[in-house]
């Protein structure tokens, strides 16, 4: 296969002043002096109605957080939190000066169905509630001293619309931009490397210039572009002629001498200013931020960045930030991804619809690969409540297949346009385990069938996650011909997304998450993708390798578990993985109270969990070792013979969803039998008990699964495995017994905050004994005391059944920890914060707030 090399310098549109000459400012913060009410009330659009009673709030905001938990008009699909209407206000002024120009509002999201009012006038509908938009407000607008109230509305009456936890309300930033009759369109940059070598870059910046005068115009659009330390380093100027009320693509070139390049290890960011003058005065600058680097893909050899193959070490990851719910602080998703970064995490897959513009300047700012996903479901609906084929059509799960025909051109274009611009973003998809919704694709696949005879004298089941198809191609072929034909064609919806994207964006390949590639394959679903990506199905990487060579396949869905990263390391034409998933996430839940999934690297509160410690020894060359411990009763491992074997040993069983049952303590009965599981990329490792060798084991002899297993009966004291790397390196990790609980210790992630209203800070509590032993065995109610001026944003423990309250200051345990996440308001100050249980407090923190 001929590689497909794409070249891009990432750029993101941010709107502020940090060059030496004046800068005109076009976009401000919207987000604050907002009034909400939940409920449905005449004439609320309008602009004299009453909302003095109503909640004053600050973007962004979800109002199911702010909520129990609960089973009455919730469901586990999103996440046991209740939906319901959501009305926002907001009063605001506009200068006389702002009378001659044009002002647009700009929604990152809002969550779902939206409705945007101005002064009682409707700007319009946006029904799918993860895509960003934009008003033109500038007919309806009042300036001076007369006020103009914007009013919104968000539906989610449909409560069980998602099979994950969306959110409910404005839950991303809002921007107000005013701009001269001359400008730059909403989103209408576009910045391209045809050519990049390490002496220079070719840059090329395509902007989409709009004349709204009703006479001709002629203007200076100049691009300068300034380096990390301040320095311009390169910059063009043209000339452009606009007739009245004219729209005109302006493209200009230029070079970027010894270009530092954007990449996962170093990425490098440049900033660009484009200003639009008319007789040499300056009417807008449009800041924006940007990275150099150049992207390849090989069906054989697999992803090049910067000429350099990389394997996707990648998770998957739904929008909630756990119990910030869908309106995460910029700060919340920095620490998680920090610690994802730390496992050797590099490639996200935003599951299963386009993330918030704050979350990818992050993977910009962190050296991230983005999967950017647009629909988890097309023609047909999902089943909310059991995932897969819809059961049966109810008002309260009605979700996006009710609008795609209507809007699907939209809003995959939205996403693009919007996104487009970032160097992190190496490739979109189309969607997420769509065949699933086609009966026929079921049909003709022949894994669902109760039984099937595969010889003269026999049926056998043939299992989807472990076999390949149990039809040849011609046989699948035959069955999709005589299949009940679908009410709609999947290649259909396919062509016309991937056709739609690519009017906006050749930069970057196509992919989609397949689940049928088998059926996939040949009726022309693959022939719109570049990329072909597979959701659980490493038994037929083979299979479809051997029958389909010239499609580049990529694992875009898989287990947290070694068996899935093995194939990366053994086939070279299988160029890395998306594990699911990096972090809790609320939703897809069945059974009160689990609130939502347990199959993350990490929990719901960012706390580290033995598959994180596998994949950071598989990701990372740094000698790492980590162990966790069970009972051998409640372990999937029996002891035969002196060895730890896995009870299903004899079939073909693989760990799927989820881990089994750990502990990350050393507290068992005397003598009890437990077994010790060892997490290292170490060649060897010897386990110690109160100083006394338990053995040595090769890493080389457990390569199975990966882990190195102990029987050990229990024994009071101090637990330690030692790893002894190839480069000599010795690493350990040791667990302690703990005595009863005696202190509380509080760790904050930082002392200062920015006095902005945005900037957050992360408390980690632990219970320990009088020693600073972590207790992991006994829970208790832990009641913060904040004093000072800040925002309480909620508590947590990281457990998937925990359904306390979340925007509250007090919470009871999981494995003796939990966690507070506290917010800046605008003004400075002293934060103090302790933690307590009955009689035993915390040392006080104390967190410094200033501009």
């Amino acid at each position: 296969m001929k590689p497909i090399k794409f070249v891009l310098i990432g750029a993101v549109i941010l709107f502020f002043s940090c060059a030496k000459e004046k800068v005109v400012e076009v976009s401000t913060d919207f987000n604050f002096n907002w009034k909400f009410k939940k409920g449905d009330m005449p004439g609320v659009e309008k602009a004299d109605f009453d909302d003095a009673s109503w909640e004053n709030i600050r973007l962004p905001h979800d109002w199911s957080v702010a909520e129990s938990f609960t089973q009455e008009n919730a469901g586990g699909a999103t996440a046991f939190l209740p939906g319901g209407i959501g009305w926002y206000r907001k009063t605001f002024r506009m200068p006389e000066s702002a009378s001659g120009k044009l002002t647009r509002i700009n929604f990152d999201g809002v969550y779902n169905d939206s409705e945007v009012y101005i002064n009682g006038h409707l700007l319009g509908k946006r029904p799918y509630g993860y895509i960003g938009f934009y008003y033109d407000l500038t007919p309806y607008l009042n300036y001076g001293d007369n006020e103009n109230v914007i009013a919104v509305k968000a539906d989610r009456t449909a409560y069980l619309d998602c099979r994950w936890y969306p959110g409910s309300g404005i839950y991303r930033n809002v921007r107000l931009e005013t701009l001269n009759k001359v400008h730059i369109q909403a989103w209408g940059t576009f910045i391209t490397t045809p050519d990049i070598t390490e002496e220079k870059a070719s840059v090329s910046v395509q902007n989409t210039v709009v004349n709204k005068n009703e006479v001709s115009k002629t203007i200076d659009l100049h691009v300068s572009i300034i380096d990390k330390a301040g320095n311009q380093v390169a910059e063009v100027n043209k000339s452009v002629d606009m007739n009245a009320d004219e729209t005109k693509e302006v493209e200009q070139t230029f070079e970027v001498i010894s270009p530092k390049l954007w990449d996962i290890e170093t990425p490098n960011l440049y900033t660009a200013k484009i200003s639009i003058r008319e007789n040499n005065q300056l009417l807008d600058t449009y800041i924006q931020r940007f990275g150099i680097r150049d992207i390849e893909y090989d069906a054989e050899k697999g992803f090049f960045l910067n000429g350099k193959q990389t394997l996707f070490k990648g998770v998957c990851l739904h929008h909630d930030g756990g119990l910030v719910g869908a309106a995460v602080p910029k700060g919340v998703w920095k620490r998680r991804l920090e610690r994802l970064k730390e496992a050797g995490c590099n490639a996200i897959r935003t599951a299963h619809n386009p993330p918030s513009e704050e979350f990818l300047d992050l993977c910009d700012e962190m050296g991230f690969l983005v999967q950017d996903e647009a629909f988890d479901e097309w023609d047909n609906p999902k089943d909310k409540r059991h995932n897969f084929n819809q059961q049966k059509a109810e008002e309260i799960t009605k979700g996006y297949t009710e609008h795609i025909h209507e809007w699907a051109e939209e809003d995959v274009k939205s996403m693009v346009l919007r996104d487009r611009n970032h160097p992190s973003i190496v490739m979109w998809s189309i969607g997420n385990e769509i065949e699933w919704t086609y009966p026929s694709y079921q049909e003709a696949a022949g894994y669902w069938e109760k039984e099937r005879k595969v010889s003269m004298d026999g049926f056998t089941r043939v299992d989807y996650y472990y076999d390949e198809p149990p039809y040849s191609i011609p046989e699948i072929k035959e069955r999709f011909k005589n299949a009940v034909p679908d009410n709609y064609e999947l290649t259909a919806m396919a062509k016309n997304l991937s056709k739609w994207i690519k009017e906006i964006d050749t930069t970057r390949p196509v992919t989609g998450n397949l689940v049928i590639p088998s059926v996939s394959y040949f009726t022309g679903y693959t022939d719109a993708l570049d990329i072909v990506g597979l959701s659980y199905r490493q038994s037929v990487y083979d299979y479809v390798h051997r029958n389909y060579p010239e499609k580049l396949i990529l694992g875009t869905e898989n287990w947290a578990q070694w068996h899935e990263w093995k194939p990366v390391i053994d086939k070279d034409y299988v160029h890395g993985v998306f594990l699911w998933t990096g972090i809790f996430y609320m939703g897809e839940s069945r059974t009160w109270p689990i609130k939502g999934s347990s199959s993350g690297l990490l929990d719901f509160a960012g706390y580290k969990r033995p598959s994180y410690h596998m994949f950071k020894t598989l990701w990372n060359e740094e000698p790492h070792v980590y162990f966790s411990t069970t009972k051998m009763d409640d372990s999937p491992y029996e002891f035969v013979n002196g060895d730890v074997l896995h009870k299903r040993r004899n079939d073909k069983y693989i760990p799927m969803w989820g881990w089994h049952k750990y502990n990350d303590h050393w507290n068992y009965e005397a003598g009890e039998s437990t077994v010790v599981e060892v997490f290292t990329n170490c060649e060897e490792v010897e386990l110690f008990l109160n100083g006394s060798s338990l053995g040595v084991q090769k890493l080389a002899d457990n390569m199975h699964d990966h882990i190195i297993k102990w029987h050990v009966p229990f024994s009071s004291g101090k637990l330690v495995a030692k790893g002894k790397h190839t480069s000599g390196t010795i690493v350990e990790y040791q667990l302690r017994s703990a005595q009863s609980f005696g202190a509380i210790t509080a760790t904050p992630d930082k002392t200062v905050l920015k006095a902005n209203g945005y900037d957050v800070v992360h408390i980690e509590v632990e219970l320990t004994d009088k020693d600073g032993v972590p207790v992991r065995v006994d829970d208790r109610e832990v009641v913060f005391d904040v004093k000072g001026d800040c925002k309480i944003l909620g508590v947590d423990n990281g457990a998937r059944d925990n359904v306390q309250d979340i925007q509250t200051n007090k919470i009871v345990t999981a494995n003796g920890r939990c966690l507070l996440i506290v917010q800046s308001n605008l003004n400075e100050g002293l934060l103090e914060i302790s933690a307590s249980s009955g009689e035993i407090t915390s040392d006080v923190i104390q967190i410094e707030i200033k501009k």
